[in-house]
């Protein structure tokens, strides 16, 4: 058998089906050491890894080789040590050999405006993100004709600008002669108000009406700005008729940004409206991973864990926690234990507050008007069954609760009932727009 053919083979059957950073986080320097009875050997450059792949990808692997070689029946998963300590070495010289700081943020072009560093190869893609980047990637198929505009919305450090940045840059190495220009809306004000001011407005419609690609960043700033609305509303309609791709994004959904025209709303949900919500855990591993990786620093899968588990923020956060770890471990001249995270993690970062399941019954109770009572009740009344749903799925997703445990705490129903209830929020809120902003509403009141 040969081994290199087998799992190159492997390889480009799985890079079909997983994201290119994805794929290049967990597959980079694997390779089939043995075959053995139908058992496949399989080398992996540390025990991260290894248990990422057992626990993420060993189906996905194993439906491969059988694709190809159909008496491979399992497979098992070792750490090549010499690569291993290969790579501890290179992080030790590069993390702890100097007392630089990391590098600051790569040039900005200004004549797009574009930061280099935002592309789709450095893009962490998880289960939180998935849509929204696979909107992006429908838009570069056919650029202002396909999710035209295309919207993404989220609260800050969910990694929409890198994102809406990365189409940019994509459209730009893949078209040279191609403009694209990203802005802040409130650069767009200003340079609104400045043409006004000295009489140059017909100067400020051509220079914004050139672009093929114009990527507007918080437009959320055109709240209850009439005069910068009116012309962003021109300039969309001509760009629009002349198949010119926009792409905004904001901190919210179009229809809820008060003080916005619903001529602009129409607009802007014309095309593709998709949000990224918060990370999951499994997605905040990935993308700490990700960061420590690109920053040379030499994180055990236990750390990388506690820091998942523990940091229930945004990716900005996340990045800033890696960021403060390289330098603290510069100036220590050593590796970053466990203790030195959990005493970093006590005194910078705030506590998951503690709430009570009765607590969250009447937060979500008062929202929806219905008595605390009736959700403990047997009742089917459709005012009741909704906000039951949304507990019982905030108590799981949220704090981590049992099946089991939800369905004694509220009544003493079946875990199965409990299930249903969460799996069908689950998916209601990547279609129902209002019932999405609902919960996050929710949310916000039981963190105050």
């Amino acid at each position: 058998m040969d081994y290199k053919q087998l799992w190159q083979g492997v390889l480009v059957e799985i890079e079909l089906a997983v994201s290119k950073a994805n794929f290049s986080t967990w597959f980079k320097d694997t390779r089939i050491v043995k075959e053995d009875g139908g058992v496949i050997v399989l080398s992996v450059p540390n025990a991260f890894v290894k248990e990422w792949l057992i626990q993420k990808y060993s189906g996905t692997i194993l439906k491969s080789l059988r694709n190809i070689e159909s008496s491979i029946h399992a497979v098992e998963y070792v750490v090549n040590k010499e690569e291993s300590r290969r790579r501890d070495s290179t992080t030790n010289q590069g993390a702890f050999g100097s007392k630089e700081l990391p590098l600051p943020e790569a040039q900005i072009n200004k004549d797009d405006n574009l930061n280099p560093r935002y592309t789709f190869d450095t893009f962490v893609i998880g289960p939180f993100n998935q849509l929204a980047h696979a909107a992006a990637q429908a838009v570069l198929k056919s650029p202002g004709l396909m999710y035209n505009p295309l919207f993404i919305y989220g609260s800050t450090g969910h990694g929409k600008t890198h994102l809406i940045q990365a189409v940019g840059n994509y459209v730009k190495t893949m078209n040279p002669n191609k403009k694209v220009f990203y802005m802040t809306s409130e650069k767009f004000g200003q340079d609104c108000m400045n043409a006004l001011q000295n009489q140059k407005m017909n100067v400020f419609k051509e220079k914004y009406r050139k672009y093929d690609v114009l990527i507007m960043d918080d437009i959320q700033f055109f709240s209850d700005k009439q005069k910068f609305q009116e012309e962003l509303f021109h300039l969309f309609n001509t760009l629009y008729d002349n198949n010119k791709q926009i792409i905004f994004s904001s901190d919210k959904h179009p229809h809820f940004i008060t003080g916005l025209e619903e001529r602009l709303k129409s607009r802007f949900s014309a095309g593709m409206v998709v949000d990224i919500p918060p990370p999951d855990e499994e997605s905040r591993i990935a993308i700490l991973s990700n960061k420590a990786r690109s920053q040379g620093l030499s994180l055990s899968e236990e750390i990388i864990g506690y820091l998942a588990h523990s940091i229930n923020g945004n990716i900005r956060d996340l990045e800033g926690v890696i960021n403060t770890l390289v330098i603290q471990s510069q100036l220590k001249g050593k590796e970053i234990s466990l203790l030195d995270v959990r005493h970093f993690v006590k005194n910078n970062t705030k506590p998951k507050k503690t709430i009570a399941i009765k607590d969250i019954v009447k937060i979500v109770s008062d929202f929806y008007s219905v008595e605390e009572e009736s959700i403990y009740e047997k009742t089917r009344r459709k005012e009741v069954i909704k906000p039951r749903q949304v507990i019982m799925y905030l108590l799981r997703e949220d704090f981590s609760i049992s099946y089991p445990s939800i369905g004694q705490k509220l009544g003493g129903r079946d875990h199965t009932t409990v299930i249903h209830s969460c799996e069908k929020i689950k998916n209601e809120i990547k279609e129902d727009v209002l019932l999405s902003q609902e919960i996050d509403r929710i949310r916000n009141l039981l963190s105050v």
